[in-house]
């Protein structure tokens, strides 16, 4: 299997109440038709530029203020469009044409969103903490579990927890990953992420997670594993 094979596994996922951001496009928040096309593309860039990564960091869920718009796990959008002020995009994609897929004059972005596109706190902690150590770029991978975003009823811009069937679902997508990308280290970030790749069989460390107060702790734990790398 390569990585065209696998987005086209990726691609093929739907669900209820579920946002595919590789095959879906939402006429209020996306630029148009060619939105999911950008959020491959950059899919396809992210795991082009580390063919030997060392290292698999397994969150829950796509959110929508991260990977929904980007299409890259635990990465938002303004960091990809150089408006982050402390992560360059080139640690995540290198040279290569950035572009955004979330609408400047939808009604449902706010002010800054319109103008930088959609950020996510614990997306800025993993990258720095992740370039602290100048391995983002080359020899990690993130991702998640359910590698979709799952919204609550009726609020495309919201989060929900993924469902027990979800997860069946879903942590395939991570197995493949594994096959795509042989011999990384599974780092699950969160204790429920943990508690998922155990419970199918897929052997791992956990990092706290960065939210709620956590982010001393999750800076710590990766300065740990990566303290013991080969």
């Amino acid at each position: 299997m390569d990585k065209e094979v696998f987005l086209k596994k990726l691609q093929a996922y739907h669900g209820p109440l579920v946002f595919n951001p590789w095959s879906e496009c939402d006429a209020s928040c996306d630029i148009g038709e060619e939105a999911p096309k950008i959020r491959s593309a950059n899919l396809l860039r992210y795991l082009e530029l580390r063919p030997k990564a060392h290292y698999l960091f397994i969150a829950e869920a796509l959110g929508y203020q991260g990977g929904h718009f980007s299409g890259i796990a635990i990465t938002s959008e303004r960091i990809l469009l150089g408006k982050h002020p402390d992560i360059n995009p080139e640690s995540v994609l290198g040279d290569w044409h950035y572009q955004r897929t979330s609408a400047v004059d939808s009604l449902l972005l706010n002010r800054t969103q319109q103008l930088k596109g959609f950020n996510e706190p614990t997306d800025t902690v993993v990258w720095n903490a992740l370039n602290a150590h100048g391995l983002a770029s080359k020899d990690v991978i993130l991702w998640n579990i359910f590698p979709f975003h799952p919204y609550k009823d009726g609020k495309l811009l919201s989060n929900r927890t993924p469902t027990t069937a979800e997860l069946d679902q879903g942590i395939n997508y991570a197995q493949l990953l594994l096959e795509l990308v042989p011999g990384m280290q599974v780092v699950a970030i969160g204790q429920k992420a943990a508690a998922t790749l155990k419970r199918y069989g897929v052997d791992c460390q956990a990092v706290p997670h960065p939210s709620m107060g956590g982010a001393n702790k999750f800076k710590a734990s990766v300065a740990e594993i990566f303290a013991h790398k080969d």
